[in-house]
């Protein structure tokens, strides 16, 4: 990458924006969707090729196409790992309890990165403030919150199916909130896409009446997280329009802490805190940093050097890994209209993520 190019972490902008300023040059961008992080990866072309490379820069540019797949595919798994060690957690502390430690130790990889850029706060207006009150509280702090309480009433492994749903939240909301368009195969994709998550949640076909019950609790909290790390894609993009993406990255988090905070004041569960175990900070660690924190930086490195649509189908190692790992140490097993339902959801996300994708990408051969 040539110096001064930076990396963005947005979904896509419309037209008249989407040549970014902080580029050296007026290079075109291509963009990718972070799963679970409710943002797009936004990154410059000539990071994946340059015009005229030395024939060392060639031979390392080959190894990284080679490796980058493995690269994605390898942080997908690691996603999938976070399960078993939530699930403990969750029975020993309650979920405001278990995401507060998660950003608590976050929070001391992001401030060396808040510190340095604190005058861009002032680029934001009120409106991005509110922005990021619903990133903060929203998709990372109430977010994680539901997807680690629907683990005491749902199976793990259908609220991660679950979330497979993000991607299309996000288009919708964008649609909604941005005024963006759609593509032409979107609905018929999105009907296939629903229509798996349907299975996997309904597995007969049909509700098992509409009694409030601890399977109907769980579903609505996957799903609840799945809208508010969706939302955070859209409303992720509108500040990333004023700030930088590790700006932003770092208000996530630290206005998370905030609120998490004040949640565990309000739910009187700080003092849970006190009674934590070294095993207990150590699967945190895992959750937070391992599972989240460093993956994240292994997908982004490996997506540098991946084509959209092979990033797509190494991200599906996510689900797969996370249906294995809860089989072996959950002993979460799913029915076989479940398992149906689960491909024919990823079936449908990856082709709805693919069509968008290309939808985008043509817009910019249009600039």
């Amino acid at each position: 990458m040539k110096e001064g190019e930076r990396l963005f972490l947005l979904n896509p902008l419309p037209r008249r924006e989407r040549m970014s300023g902080q580029l050296t040059g007026q290079e075109r961008v291509i963009s990718r969707y972070a799963p679970n992080e409710g943002y797009y990866f936004f990154y410059p072309s000539s990071a994946l090729r340059a015009s005229s490379p030395a024939r060392g820069e060639e031979r390392s540019e080959m190894t990284n196409k080679n490796f980058g797949p493995w690269m994605v595919a390898l942080a997908a798994v690691l996603w999938a790992v976070d399960a078993p060690f939530r699930k403990y957690l969750s029975g020993q502390l309650s979920s405001t309890v278990i995401v507060l430690m998660e950003h608590i130790l976050i929070a001391f990889f992001v401030l060396p990165i808040f510190l340095p850029r604190l005058r861009e706060l002032k680029n934001l207006s009120g409106r991005e403030w509110l922005s990021v009150i619903f990133i903060g509280f929203g998709g990372s702090a109430l977010a994680t919150v539901l997807f680690t309480q629907s683990f005491h009433y749902l199976n793990p492994t259908v609220a991660i199916l679950l979330q497979k749903l993000q991607p299309l939240i996000a288009i919708l909301l964008a649609v909604w909130v941005l005024g963006e368009k759609l593509s032409k195969d979107f609905w018929t994709w999105t009907v296939v896409a629903v229509f798996g998550a349907y299975l996997v949640t309904f597995p007969d076909f049909k509700p098992a009446g509409w009694t409030w019950n601890s399977d109907t609790l769980g579903v609505l909290l996957a799903l609840g997280a799945a809208f508010f790390w969706g939302g955070s894609t859209v409303f992720g993009r509108y500040v990333l329009n004023k700030v930088s993406f590790q700006m932003m990255t770092s208000l996530r988090f630290l206005s998370a802490l905030v609120f998490l905070f004040f949640m565990n004041v309000y739910y009187h569960t700080l003092s849970q805190i006190n009674l934590t175990t070294r095993k207990d900070w150590l699967f945190v660690f895992i959750t937070a940093i391992i599972a989240g924190f460093a993956s994240l930086l292994l997908y982004y490195y490996g997506l540098r050097s991946t084509k959209a649509a092979v990033a797509t189908l190494c991200e599906l190692a996510f689900p797969v890994a996370a249906v294995i790992v809860n089989w072996i140490f959950l002993g979460a097993t799913l029915e076989s209209m479940q398992i149906i339902g689960g491909l024919i959801l990823l079936i449908g996300i990856t082709k709805l993520t693919l069509v968008n994708s290309e939808a985008h990408e043509a817009n910019l051969e249009r600039i």
